[in-house]
């Protein structure tokens, strides 16, 4: 076994990675950028070395200066967790060329697969059933354009270097090709430093299902079951679990056959996965094999009772797996829910901010979070915005389904936008719970998944509204508030005094009055009417007693808003600001701005250009995904603010149009 290995990632992934290395007495050696100096995985590791800038360009994907910081550390293995330079042939080469174990596949197992055209390719000749497609390499836009055309539509076009939803787009029609060619190109260019393409037939209601596999040097291969990750967002997982449901003993075998099968023809070595869409009739399809450990990993360590880092440092160190494919056995269910900074109301677009406050579900032997940030770390706009993985584990879906619900409750981050919320929501609908979803289901039930419950937000504006009231600032010290002059509420000589707060939210101003009942208050909205009592404030929770119900919960007081998080939702109420009344959303329409900081890297009007409603005006690339910035209303570009390369910051504008 190693003595020391180096760890060439960021976040949750390095910090998971340490804590197997540590629990084997091995030694950790972490790398970070000048943006992650302060980073958890830093402190997670027993050694850590600065290797560049923030950009991941200059730091995590710089091959070089990790294996320079290896060598010099001493540092036998180099574990590259996922993404980054994890499937980067070149890098396997040069970790064997300088004599340090790459905890991976050997290089030829990713070139074998690190294109999803070539994969394809040998896929089809092993027999391998594939979705209707173009893999070719003649990359010309006539060829691709032709080839669209007798695949039909809808498809999708998807970059043949990489993975992550990076370089996909859905083309419903011709017309709509180029754009998204483009697009797609240029995004996997910068995400995978290669524009080449594939072209595939939309299914329609397909399930995305992978099997994990593993396999080491003496020539043995298992499969360690399967799991479901259909619900996705912008091409992209947010939830996974194992086993997949509705699977039959007989489908799993033939799946798992397929995924060894596969694996073995390439003489494959360590982790892996290989995903296949199965199609409403159970026929299934190979999409692709991820030469690497991958994010969803948790869901499946939970039903086999398996750590997996574990299983790549014995095997990368010449050892056999742990197990032969008839001792591995399925216990219960997991589910994993990934904790995304983004703003779901907004196309789940990444948000960017500081954690200001952070509370994590109570400690249960059946729920893990793997998270790589803590309270006060800022989400920046340079690398993949997810904060944290919530594990579940119980004897059946059902009951994990009530677990990750529970806990999703419990689980409060303020200070930026997340997706706890429509988590909590997805994972107590009906028809989810019941197991009839595809990878649609989020598009397919987005109104439904996107409404706030009345009732919930009725009470979060007046428990706001009393977040404001002197009289709640501090809680009230013991033997304190007997007497008038040391209480500071709305208590008078005669008549109790009434007293107006207005909030806005979601750019609706939101009027509560409230006055003092006996040692209660009363709060009224809307023709609602709500009694309080028995409150209290402290610098981050808030009780109170509702209409005789008791609630507690976390709270973000600063000069401009007040945020809080009640029953698994997060609500930010502004004060409003006076100076722009009369101001309307139109009257920004004539100047877009950007919905978050980024960089702009497209420009595909020029001076003078008209647009209509829809045009895209400019593109801004923020943690990995582009964002289109579109006109809302028709007009002429009369000035382009800011050029391809610039960074933006939230909020800025864009270019100005004139209306017509």
């Amino acid at each position: 076994m190693f003595s020391k290995i180096l760890i060439a990632n960021r976040g949750e992934i390095a910090v998971r990675v340490a804590r197997t290395a540590r629990s084997l007495g091995i030694s950790s050696v972490a790398v970070f950028s000048s943006a992650d100096k302060d980073a958890l995985h830093v402190e997670a590791c027993d050694e850590a070395y600065c290797i560049g800038g923030a950009a991941a360009s200059e730091s995590y994907l710089d091959a070089a200066r990790i294996l320079q910081v290896a060598q010099d550390c001493g540092a036998e293995a180099i574990h590259p967790g996922y993404g980054f330079l994890s499937e980067n042939a070149a890098f396997a080469r040069a970790c064997e060329t300088a004599g340090i174990v790459f905890i991976g596949p050997p290089a030829s197992a990713i070139d074998a697969m690190g294109s999803k055209s070539e994969a394809k390719a040998l896929m089809a000749s092993a027999g391998v059933p594939l979705v209707p497609g173009y893999h070719d390499d003649d990359q010309t836009e006539a060829r691709l354009v032709q080839e669209s055309e007798r695949i039909g539509y809808p498809q999708l076009i998807k970059a043949s270097a990489g993975g992550g939803g990076k370089g996909m787009r859905l083309v419903e029609s011709l017309d709509e090709f180029a754009a998204a060619l483009t697009s797609a190109r240029r995004e996997a260019s910068a995400s995978f430093g290669d524009d080449k393409v594939l072209i595939e037939r939309y299914l329609t209601k397909p399930r995305h299902v992978e099997l994990q596999i593993f396999a080491d040097s003496h020539g043995a291969c298992v499969h360690l079951f399967e799991r479901d990750c259909s619900i996705q967002r912008r091409h992209q997982k947010i939830l996974e679990e194992a086993p997949a449901p509705g699977i039959s003993d007989e489908l799993r075998a033939q799946m798992g056959k397929a995924a060894v099968d596969c694996a073995q023809a390439i003489n494959y070595v360590g982790a892996g996965t290989v995903e296949f869409l199965l199609d409403q009739d159970d026929s299934f399809y190979f999409m692709e094999m991820n030469t690497r450990l991958q994010v969803e990993h948790p869901v499946t360590e939970m039903i086999t009772a398996q750590d997996l880092v574990e299983w790549q440092l014995r095997v990368a160190a010449g050892g056999a797996l742990p197990l032969e494919q008839v001792g591995i056995e399925c216990h219960g269910h997991a589910i994993e829910a990934r904790i995304y900074a983004e703003t779901p109301q907004r196309d789940f677009m990444s948000a960017a901010g500081q954690i200001k406050y952070l509370s994590q579900p109570a400690a249960d032997p059946g729920v893990r979070i793997d998270t790589g940030v803590r309270c006060g770390d800022m989400i920046g706009i340079n690398y993949d915005p997810m904060i944290a993985k919530l594990i579940v584990h119980a004897d059946t879906r059902s009951a994990a389904l009530a677990k990750l619900a529970h806990a999703l409750r419990q689980y409060h981050i303020l200070g930026l936008n997340t997706n706890i919320g429509f988590i909590t929501r997805l994972v107590t609908m009906t028809e989810f719970r019941a197991a009839d979803f595809d990878t649609g289901y989020i598009a397919k039930h987005q109104t439904q998944l996107m409404a706030q419950d009345p009732r919930q937000l009725q009470q979060a504006k007046v428990l706001a509204a009393a977040a404001m009231l002197p009289a709640f600032e501090l809680r009230q010290p013991a033997g304190r508030g007997h007497s008038a002059w040391d209480r500071r509420d709305l208590w008078r000589m005669n008549l109790s005094a009434d007293l107006c707060i207005e909030l806005e939210y979601e750019a609706e101003i939101n009027r509560v009055q409230i006055r003092r009942e006996h040692e209660s208050w009363r709060f009224e909205l809307e023709d609602e009417s709500y009694l309080l009592a028995g409150g209290w404030i402290e610098p981050a929770c808030m009780r109170f007693e509702m209409d005789n119900q008791r609630l507690e919960f976390p709270l973000l007081r600063e000069a401009d808003a007040i945020t809080l998080s009640h029953q698994g939702q997060v609500y930010r109420f502004a004060l409003p600001d006076r100076s722009h009344e009369g101001d309307s959303d139109a009257a920004d329409a004539d100047h877009p701005r950007a919905p978050m900081s980024g960089a702009v890297v497209a420009l595909p009007v020029a001076l003078g250009d008209t647009v209509e409603p829809g045009s895209t005006l400019i593109v801004i690339e923020a943690m990995k995904m582009e964002h289109a910035i579109v006109a809302q209303i028709s007009g002429s570009v009369s000035e382009i603010l800011f050029a391809v390369g610039d960074q933006v910051d939230e909020g800025d504008t864009l270019v100005i149009l004139e209306v017509e």
